[in-house]
């Protein structure tokens, strides 16, 4: 068939073609049944007198087998044209493999949809330029369809956790006129005659929501403008924040536990053959359902110097620093009251030690670093005030953000997990280019 996309009819009847169609993830309820298969051909095989397609549909893989004595000859020497991603239709028997018990389909008909031209990502060796310049198709791939679809059952996860928990979903504006972590990673936007700017977090934007129903939380993409190329490192990322009134230091610290370990969960359970597919040991992430491990920012300092690191006190954490603590570990760490001078001006001060403030970081174990920042934000307005100036902000956009303090001030805290790390992390993914279908990145701007 030609590349026209015209649809030549089957030999089996039309009417009972559309009534019998299944999708390869729900071989295992028509066995031994007929069913009809649609999908895309990732691998095709001629052995004498019989052939084997492998097809994907989305939903997963499955052999389909043509015998040669047992089918037409027009639908033979059809199923011999067929070249790799060429889309089409099957019909056949739903068998088990006694060799692996896979479910395989014993083809009876056979429609070609279209033939695909020379697919140009082939089994052989390519460098990373050359898939990502091809990311719309790379992610058609086995190892690119599994990593995607466990972010996909993170995405779910998350929304489940905080849903059935009591939060409301408050959709933070993404152009916004003020920073919300540092003025240096800001993408600038012309807003019509002023200047906006890509936002950084949802945060400050939660804070008036929690004020309204008491558990928030947002979900969305966010920017960085930060020049970085490092493994950890995307100009546009997806991340999660929560936020909770009258919560503390120690409130977040158990809801960011809790957290992370139903994400885990929630893919240990529906993701085993993605995990098997990424040759993802599993045991480490059953470790993360473990107590986390605890400590505050001084022992952190102390334990790494003992490990051959070189900070000092008041120095925030490097990749290299958190790779060397989480490999100490096999659960998260939390790691919480950090020194003041590198956090974000909202961060409520430590009573305890003015030079720290209640923040917490989570970091991955297996050297992936932090996956969740967040603390308790300060209820102060004279203090606020105080670190807009020492920060050298101009006060004026923040006054709606204040106001929050005006009127009715409380306790609150809370959190963001960024989305590609953590499924870096449970997909034990080199770098987070592969977390995300199309990936933004210091020199990447497509497709």
């Amino acid at each position: 068939m030609s590349g026209s996309g015209k649809l030549r009819p089957l030999a089996t009847d039309w009417g009972r073609l559309v009534l019998q169609k299944a999708r390869i993830s729900e071989l295992k309820d028509h066995l031994d049944g007929e069913v009809t298969l649609q999908g895309w051909v990732r691998h095709h095989r001629k052995s004498g007198k019989i052939q084997f397609i492998v097809l994907r549909d989305g939903s997963g893989f499955c052999q389909c087998v043509l015998v040669k004595s047992e089918v037409d000859e027009q639908i033979w020497e059809r199923a011999r044209q067929l070249t790799t991603e060429s889309s089409l239709r099957l019909i056949g028997t739903v068998q088990q493999n006694p060799r692996n018990q896979n479910y395989e389909l014993l083809v009876k008909d056979l429609e070609i949809v279209h033939i695909s031209e020379a697919f140009p990502i082939t089994p052989k060796e390519h460098g990373i330029e050359f898939l990502m310049d091809r990311r719309h198709l790379w992610f058609r791939s086995k190892r690119q369809w599994a990593i995607l679809r466990i972010r996909h059952t993170l995405v779910k996860a998350i929304r489940d956790f905080f849903d059935e928990r009591g939060f409301t979903l408050i959709d933070s504006p993404i152009l916004t006129p003020t920073a919300a972590e540092g003025t240096s990673t800001l993408f600038g936007v012309d807003y019509f005659d002023e200047q906006a700017y890509l936002s950084q977090s949802g945060q400050l934007y939660l804070e008036p929501a929690v004020a309204a129903f008491g558990k928030v939380y947002c979900f969305g993409p966010t920017f960085r403008a930060e020049k970085s190329k490092t493994r950890r490192h995307l100009t546009e990322f997806w991340m999660v924040e929560p936020e909770i009134a009258f919560a503390h230091l120690e409130d977040v610290m158990q809801l960011g536990e809790s957290f992370l370990k139903h994400l885990v969960q929630r893919v240990l359970e529906n993701n085993q053959f993605e995990l098997k597919e990424l040759e993802r040991d599993t045991t480490k992430l059953e470790a993360a359902l473990q107590p986390f491990v605890r400590m505050t920012y001084n022992e952190a300092v102390e334990k790494l110097k003992k490990l051959g690191s070189d900070i000092q006190w008041g120095e925030d954490f490097g990749g290299d620093d958190e790779t060397m603590l989480t490999n100490e570990f096999d659960q998260p760490i939390i790691v919480h009251r950090f020194p003041k001078e590198f956090k974000a001006f909202y961060m409520e001060p430590d009573p305890e030690d003015d030079r720290l403030v209640l923040g917490m970081d989570i970091l991955a174990p297996e050297g992936y670093g932090e996956v969740v920042g967040g603390g308790e934000r300060a209820s102060s307005i004279d203090f606020l005030n105080e670190q807009i100036a020492k920060h050298e902000l101009d006060p004026e956009p923040y006054q709606w953000y204040l106001d929050v303090r005006r009127y009715g001030s409380f306790p609150h805290s809370g959190f963001g997990l960024g989305l590609e790390r953590a499924v870096a992390w449970i997909c034990k993914l080199p770098h987070v280019r592969e977390t995300i279908p199309y990936p933004r990145m210091l020199y990447r701007l497509k497709p």
